[in-house]
């Protein structure tokens, strides 16, 4: 360690070493106990935090991973979400994410009153307590497959309107923090007016970017796989850096760079490639959030925080059930959206240290706002994990929430193109091109997926329904076959690629038919042993179509 309280190189990778050791441990106890590796994580980080081993006492490398980390998992989330989504998710997004920021915010004020906390750090305590955390609820979703569920997409779309809210926020506080320092200041309307410009200036242009500059040039980078990957985290963590410079959140600008690259037929593949490098890069993230905790006060503090903890676990569920019973959802999926809500943000404990930072809260109330943070994020995982299981027992109790006419849902889903593929092609070339043209003329719905970018933008200017993909890539398996998908079949007559396409379909116990192309006849009953219910082999194939064509059936079946 040198003067300056910072790591050398060689303690630095022991550190690293370390925590990875640790995190792989509490792990392995955490998955055999069935418990979320969230909370594992945050554990690896009170031990490594300052109040035991302390490995990190200049944290800013584990900040700088954690950010990136962040900045990957909201690009993914903005990923999926194109943008018709987000126009057809507006009305209960924006009613469902005020509302609860209201209610949460008024009531939390006058129970933090009751309490004995004194106006100002009510104040903080009620914002504090107001926003969900977008990253686990995200990270629990994506874990769940239930990120492209109506309750999943409504569920983004009120915590992204809480981002927004967050940021404008904290500028209000950093605004009441130096007013009495700058007395000339511009008044804190024209200065949220000023940041509200700057973020409609940044999206504009991250937007056109991704409707004129990205198509041509990802069909360009998508031929190496590699840099494919490469360049869409190198255009999540630009696009999050230009906002942070800006003022905005470096959240914002990740999500809005992966809103921009949501139309393209490459998404899929980008997002699949993601899914490891983020889920590596967010343990960063909950070390670093967890190393940041301070539980000194955790004995004083603790009667305050079961109450606000119960608050927010019961009150805000509640709420945006009311919200979205009101608006004709039904109760499940207000339900299911309400429990996202159930825990406080990571923004809590920026927003508790800018308090702190500026005078206005004592570290007692920072350390309340810890407790709460821990316990609701502890208790609504848990929720999240086994929400299905938590409904059916509760469903007939909530009945309250549900118009007789809850009809929203049934009209969503008329107003979009919303019927699944049943049948997933993988391979465009001539023999795939004679599948696709087979079910259309039957009026079968499929997609297509290809490995060459060329060839998916020519496919889909003929208005073929093709994304690109590579037959190698499980995740991207995971993602596309979804449970209407009544067959994958392969017209890649790839051995290796085959062999990995039949593994990873049992691996996500694929319950329709699989079947698969070879180059050779005797690989016919190799593949029929290793599970293809249907093998073709193009040069028998071939020849027995054309002795039929030649012949008819019924003189070949005498023979």
């Amino acid at each position: 360690m040198d003067v300056n309280g910072a790591l050398d190189h060689g303690t630095l990778f022991l550190a690293l070493a370390s925590l990875l050791f640790f995190a792989s441990l509490f792990g392995l106890v955490a998955n055999w106990l069935k418990q979320p590796l969230i909370i594992a994580f945050i554990a690896v980080g009170l031990l490594a935090g300052p109040g035991a081993l302390n490995l990190f006492p200049d944290s800013s490398a584990l900040g700088l991973l954690s950010e990136v980390g962040i900045s990957i998992l909201l690009f993914a989330v903005g990923l999926k979400l194109d943008l018709t989504v987000i126009k057809t998710m507006g009305p209960v997004a924006l009613a469902t994410g005020l509302g609860q920021v209201a209610f949460t915010s008024i009531i939390g004020f006058f129970i933090c009153l009751g309490l004995g906390f004194e106006v100002e750090a009510s104040i903080y305590i009620a914002v504090a307590l107001t926003f969900s955390s977008t990253i686990i609820i995200v990270k629990l979703l994506s874990d769940k497959k239930e990120i492209d569920a109506l309750h999943g997409r409504i569920a983004v779309g009120f915590l992204i309107v809480q981002d927004i809210l967050v940021v404008l926020a904290m500028i209000a506080l950093s605004a009441m923090g130096t007013a009495g320092e700058v007395t000339n200041s511009s008044s804190l309307g024209l200065q949220a007016a000023f940041v509200g410009l700057k973020g409609l200036v940044f999206t504009a242009g991250i937007l056109a970017i991704g409707r004129w500059v990205l198509p041509k040039a990802l069909e360009i980078i998508a031929q190496k796989p590699e840099l494919l990957t490469l360049f869409a985290v190198c255009w999540a963590v630009i696009a999050a850096a230009l906002s942070d410079s800006l003022g905005l959140s470096q959240e914002v600008g990740a999500f809005i760079a992966g809103i921009s690259m949501a139309s393209s037929h490459f998404r899929e593949s980008v997002a699949s490639r993601l899914v490891s490098l983020r889920d590596f890069l967010l343990l960063f993230f909950f070390v670093h959030l967890g190393s940041g905790l301070d539980l000194s006060h955790l004995t004083t503090q603790i009667v305050p925080a079961t109450l606000l903890s119960l608050f927010v676990l019961i009150g805000n569920p509640l709420i945006v059930m009311v919200i979205m019973g009101f608006m004709g959802y039904r109760k499940r999926t207000g339900f299911l959206a309400g429990l996202t809500v159930a825990q406080i943000s990571e923004f809590s404990f920026i927003l508790a240290a800018l308090g702190a930072r500026l005078g206005h809260v004592s570290e007692e109330t920072v350390g309340l706002i810890t407790v709460v943070g821990l316990i609701t994020i502890g208790v609504s995982t848990y929720l999240i994990i086994y929400s299905q299981p938590i409904y059916e027992k509760i469903a007939p109790f909530l009945s309250l929430f549900e118009r007789a006419n809850a009809t929203a849902e049934d009209k969503l889903a008329n107003g979009q193109d919303s019927e699944p593929y049943e049948y997933l092609v993988l391979g465009t070339g001539r023999m795939g091109q004679q599948v696709f043209q087979c079910f259309e003329k039957n009026y079968i719905r499929y997609m297509g997926v290809d490995f060459d970018p060329y060839v998916v933008s020519q496919l889909r200017e003929q208005k073929k329904p093709v994304i690109y993909g590579d037959l190698s890539d499980p995740e991207l398996l995971q993602n596309l076959t979804h449970d209407k998908v009544k067959a994958v079949i392969s017209t890649v007559p790839d051995a290796l690629n085959n062999r990995g396409l039949i593994r990873a379909l049992k691996e996500i116990d694929f319950k329709g038919q699989v079947a698969v192309t070879v180059a050779y006849p005797h690989q016919i009953e190799e593949f029929k042993e290793l599970g293809a219910d249907e093998v073709f082999c193009p040069p028998i194939d071939m020849g027995m179509y054309a002795a039929e064509k030649i012949l008819g059936k019924r003189y070949l079946a005498s023979l």
